[in-house]
Formats: structure tokens, C-alpha cells, sequence
């Protein structure tokens, strides 16, 4: 399967650049996975698709300001002092080391002070890891959290070139935990009004824990795409969340994911008997044409960029050919693509 299979023609100005001014405001177009017949509806209308005993599952991680902004500490090796450093946190490994992404790499060798304002936050590098990314050790007094809210910028997809003028817009409506270095955008679209009419039809809603990393904005360089290896990412299912599931499945109702990540977290989690498996730890489920669903009956996601992991994953769902022709047809009626864009409903 070549990366090219997933290819379209997407008209830069269909990119949204910023949030709409009402979250329910998008679009939604809806696609039938076993006859490829599409509909064109508002995000409201995805009442009218859900029914009593459905279960909506949510992915509740919260994004953390993870764009640090710091110089460089002078080294008695150079005197690159004062060079300005970007830092993206990625990954928590331990309390306070953390897997990054720093631009310029090569001014952050190991050993490299990078800080951060005024001497608020200071970071070192440990380590080169892999595809370049380092680990760092912060160093601080006070909450390392609090700190952050404080100096950390949203770090919004490399596509989004507009200035975030209200950081909660890049936060869904039921964020609990922070972990992430981006938003599951395709749960940006729901208010708290519009689940609670959802919750009053009868439709279970189930929380799931993904903590989205870059590797979500990480291209497919390889020409098969089965030598793309998935960036891991930490997830966790409660308990009384994976019951809520599996009742769900043992009464006949639909599974239904709020986005890739929430199906990854799902499919990731599930057993050898089709039920899901409450516990946490990392995954690396990379889903792409001719994988076997087990969990995920339907999703609501939002439009993806060509030949990413995401798109293919979609197109696992509902098949390569419908899922481009119905994106074609996105871009014919110019629906909004990407992070803050319009919605699909595979049903």
C-alpha cells in the first residue's frame, strides 16, 4: 500500500485558520461506510444519527501550553550566549523529564542550558533520542504546572499560521487531564449543551484518556506505508469508563469515537473477546485499509491532511475510495479542513 493511494488536492485557503465563533457552528458531512452516499448537515444535526443505547466515547486529555520559548545558556565551549531556543514538550517521562522537540537542534546538545523566564524555569539536555527529539531536565521552585500556564504558549499544528486569541478554543468543552501537545480536535466542536441533549436521548458517554503527541502531525516519508512507524502515546481507561463499553456492546448498540484518538485509545485497549480492558500504558496501534475494527462501530472526526496516518485510518473504516470521493467533495463545497474545520460523521 504506496502513501500516494491517500493523496488529494486540498486549495490552501480551505485550511482553517482560526475557530469558528460558535463551536457547533461547522459543518458535518455524513457518510455511510458501507454504501459510500453522503449528506450535507450542520454539527447540531448529529442528534438526529444517535440513538438511545449508543455510546459516545470522549478522549478528555487536556493540552497543555507546551511551546517554551527560552536562550540559551553560554557554554564555555562557544559563545552562542543569548541564542533563542525553541522547546515543545512532547512526552513526560519522568516527574520532570520530559521528551522534546527543540529547534534549532543543534544548538541543544547534551548538556545545553536552555532558560526560560528570567530564570523562572531552566531546562537541560540529557539526551538525543529518536528522529532527533531530546529529553531535558526542568528545574524550577513552585508547580512545575503552574510555571508553565504561566510562561508556555498552545502549540497549534505547524498548519495554523493565525494567533490564537483565546487559548481555550484549542480545548475541548470536557478536558480533564493534562498530557497533550495537541487538542483531539474533532471533540472541539461539542457544547455542553449539546451533550446533555445527547445524554437525554438515551446515548451513554464514556471517557478515555490519549495523550496526543506530534507524531499526529508527523508526515508518512515512507513510500509503503507499512515501514511508518507510529510516534507511542500514553493512554488510560478507567473502570467504570470501559463498562459503560461493553455494556454497550453486550446490548447491541453502537460504539461511537470522538475522533482518531479516542478509536486508537479504544482499539488499543480492547481484548481477544471484543470487550475493552480498563488499565493504561502506551501504544503505537498505527490502523490503516484492512485492519478488523473491534471496538469502533462509527466516528466523528474532522477532514485530514493527504497521506497522513489520519486519513488512512478513516479509510480503514470506510474504504480508501469512498472516503477520497467524499472528500473531493468536501473540497468542491469548500467545507473547512484540519484542526479548526468542519466535521465527518462515518456512520
Amino acid at each position: 500500500m504506496k502513501k500516494q493511494d491517500f493523496y488529494f488536492e486540498l486549495p490552501q485557503e480551505l485550511i482553517a485558520q482560526d475557530p469558528l465563533k460558535e463551536r457547533s457552528d461547522s459543518r458535518l458531512l455524513v457518510l455511510d461506510k458501507r454504501t459510500g452516499e453522503y449528506s450535507h448537515r450542520g454539527f447540531r444535526d448529529i442528534l438526529e444519527y444517535l440513538s438511545a443505547g449508543d455510546c459516545l466515547v470522549l478522549n478528555d486529555t487536556k493540552v497543555i501550553p507546551a511551546r517554551l520559548i527560552g536562550t540559551r545558556k553560554k557554554s564555555q565551549e562557544d559563545g552562542n550566549c543569548g541564542a533563542q531556543i525553541e522547546l515543545l514538550l512532547l512526552k513526560r517521562q519522568e516527574n520532570d523529564i520530559w521528551e522534546t522537540l527543540v529547534r534549532p537542534g543543534k544548538k541543544a546538545k547534551p548538556g545545553t542550558e536552555i532558560v526560560f523566564g528570567d530564570g523562572l524555569l531552566t531546562a537541560q539536555i540529557l539526551a538525543v533520542v529518536e528522529e532527533g527529539n531530546r529529553l531535558v531536565k526542568f528545574s524550577y521552585q513552585g508547580i512545575f504546572e503552574e510555571i508553565l500556564d504561566q510562561l508556555g504558549q498552545m502549540p497549534l499544528p505547524p498548519y495554523i499560521t493565525h494567533t490564537l486569541q483565546d487559548k481555550n478554543r484549542y480545548q475541548t468543552v470536557y478536558a480533564k487531564y493534562e498530557g497533550s501537545a495537541a487538542a483531539p480536535t474533532a471533540g472541539l466542536h461539542f457544547t455542553e449543551e449539546l451533550l446533555e441533549k445527547i445524554e437525554k436521548k438515551g446515548v451513554a458517554i464514556a471517557h478515555v484518556t490519549l495523550h496526543v503527541g506530534l507524531g499526529t502531525f508527523r508526515p508518512v516519508k515512507e513510500e509503503n506505508i507499512l515501514d511508518h512507524h507510529m510516534h507511542s502515546e500514553f493512554y488510560r481507561v478507567l473502570p467504570e469508563e470501559a463498562e459503560k463499553i461493553n455494556a454497550t456492546k453486550r446490548a447491541g448498540g453502537r460504539v461511537i469515537c470522538v475522533g482518531t484518538t479516542s478509536c486508537r485509545t479504544v482499539e488499543s485497549a480492547v481484548g481477544e473477546d471484543g470487550m475493552v480492558r480498563a488499565g493504561e500504558g502506551d501504544t503505537e496501534i498505527f490502523i490503516y485499509p484492512g485492519y478488523q475494527f473491534k471496538v469502533l462501530d462509527g466516528l466523528i472526526t474532522n477532514f485530514h491532511l493527504p497521506e497522513s496516518t489520519l486519513l488512512m485510518l478513516v479509510s480503514a473504516l470506510a474504504g480508501r475510495e469512498r472516503v477520497l470521493a467524499a472528500y473531493q467533495e468536501a473540497v468542491k463545497k469548500k467545507y473547512r479542513f484540519f484542526s479548526f474545520g468542519d466535521a465527518m460523521f462515518i456512520k
